[in-house]
């Protein structure tokens, strides 16, 4: 009764008359789905569960019996099985169970290619905790491997958002300090009347309120790594300290009368241009000649849009896994608003425009109303058949963005420096998309 039943819905059904014969099949055929009995002869239907566990089954099980409790259905249920069916049953209850489960495969196998594109990715593009495929972020790349082996000062250039504290955590964590600490500090963050305590630590009775020593983020820095984010926001007497303990790897606390050594690597980082701020008598020439023994130059989003999906698929991911959801990807119209966008907040911005998407999407693609109204508020991206009709984020990007180049040429008669500002791009990195896209305006 039950094979014509699962014929006419449109299954293909094997049977067995007890559960050594059913794990012999299985051992023959992967099936997607087992209906069980729980009394059989020779082996019973909650012994042949605990055997297809062991065989490590991974077909969806569902018990039978019209023996059914409560009790059996938890015993079955705590033993592997997907669901459980009391007999007599309807066959819209066995059809329901059965759809339930296909829902449930289908889920399973989604989210296992999204792991495995998630392992593609970091296995390919990535550096530590970073994400890029574009020839200037394999450079960076390839420049933080070499640097992270030696104990060099190391001055990491980039606009707010585009990953310094990470490029900082990644060179820590490939070198030789990786079990020591690594303490991140936000020069701009810390009152100018702390800072010198804050870094170099105190002496009890220093200062009012000083009961006792205190280490300074030097000292807890020591053998390891010190992050000193937006260096340019350092007020001047503390440029002065910083060139001496990087000089003579010595701290002097706050109230002490000797100095203490230290054994601590510098990493710091600046959305300024140090040389600027050099030249208009707000940052020290020779801390800055200190400080820029290596550099490292962090391009902008809008610079490295060809490693939007890349970073799209990985915070799709991620945000998957922490709310609970099952996006797939963003639509394309979508995908065109996101590679239209001059990303001011760099991938930060992104992060939290992707986190938002996930949030608030009841489907399993994010849609441009997802979407801030800061990339949506504006004409819609061209975008056209060609792309509606392929699924590759790298090719349609490519599409779209030889598109917008033309057109921003085309606007200003072909003034490349013009049209560089019209597409908020550097004009060296316009010169190299026309040579890439052969455009020839």
């Amino acid at each position: 009764m039950l094979t014509a039943m699962l014929n006419q819905f449109g299954y293909t059904v094997q049977t067995a008359g007890d559960g050594q014969q059913g794990l012999s099949l299985m051992d023959e055929t992967d099936f997607d789905f087992v209906l069980c009995d729980i009394k059989m002869p020779n082996m019973d239907g909650m012994t042949f569960l605990k055997e297809a566990n062991k065989r490590k089954c991974e077909s969806t099980i569902i018990m039978m019996s019209a023996y059914g409790s409560i009790e059996t259905a938890i015993a079955a249920m705590k033993n592997g099985a997907y669901d459980y069916i009391s007999k007599p049953f309807k066959a819209d209850e066995v059809q329901m169970t059965l759809k339930k489960a296909e829902e449930r495969e289908r889920l399973k196998s989604e989210n296992q290619r999204l792991r495995e594109r998630i392992s593609h990715i970091e296995e390919n593009y990535r550096f530590r905790n970073m994400i890029g495929k574009s020839s200037t972020m394999k450079e960076v790349f390839k420049l933080v491997e070499k640097v992270a082996q030696y104990n060099t000062t190391v001055l990491i250039f980039g606009e707010s958002g585009t990953g310094k504290e990470l490029i900082a955590k990644g060179i820590h964590l490939a070198g030789n300090r990786s079990e020591q600490n690594l303490v991140s500090v936000n020069c701009g963050s810390i009152p100018e009347n702390l800072l010198e305590s804050e870094f170099f630590g105190y002496k009890k009775g220093a200062f009012t309120g000083a009961d006792k020593d205190k280490k300074g983020l030097f000292q807890e820095a020591d053998k390891g790594t010190i992050f000193l984010d937006e260096i340019g926001e350092l007020p001047m007497p503390l440029q002065v300290k910083l060139l001496r303990v990087l000089q003579e790897s010595e701290i002097r606390p706050v109230g002490s009368t000797k100095s203490d050594r230290v054994d601590v690597r510098v990493i710091a980082a600046t959305q300024k241009n140090l040389e600027d701020e050099v030249s208009r008598g707000h940052f020290r020439e020779d801390l800055f000649y200190r400080l820029n023994v290596l550099s490292i130059h962090l391009p902008p989003l809008r610079d490295r849009l060809e490693d939007l999906p890349l970073l799209m698929d990985h915070f799709i991911g991620r945000f998957n896994k922490r709310l609970g959801k099952n996006i797939r990807s963003a639509s394309p119209a979508a995908i065109a608003y996101l590679l239209a966008y001059h990303w001011p907040g760099n991938i930060r911005e992104l992060e939290n425009i992707i986190e938002r998407a996930v949030v608030l999407s009841d489907e399993d693609q994010i849609l441009p109303e997802l979407l801030p109204p800061a990339l949506t508020d504006r004409p819609e991206p061209a975008y056209d058949e060609e792309i509606d009709r392929i699924f590759s984020l790298k090719h349609a990007r490519k599409i779209l963005e030889k598109k917008m180049i033309v057109r921003a040429l085309k606007e200003t008669h072909g003034n490349r420096t013009r049209a560089s500002k019209l597409l908020e791009i550097s004009h060296p990195s316009l010169l190299s998309k026309m040579k890439a896209y052969e455009i020839d305006l």
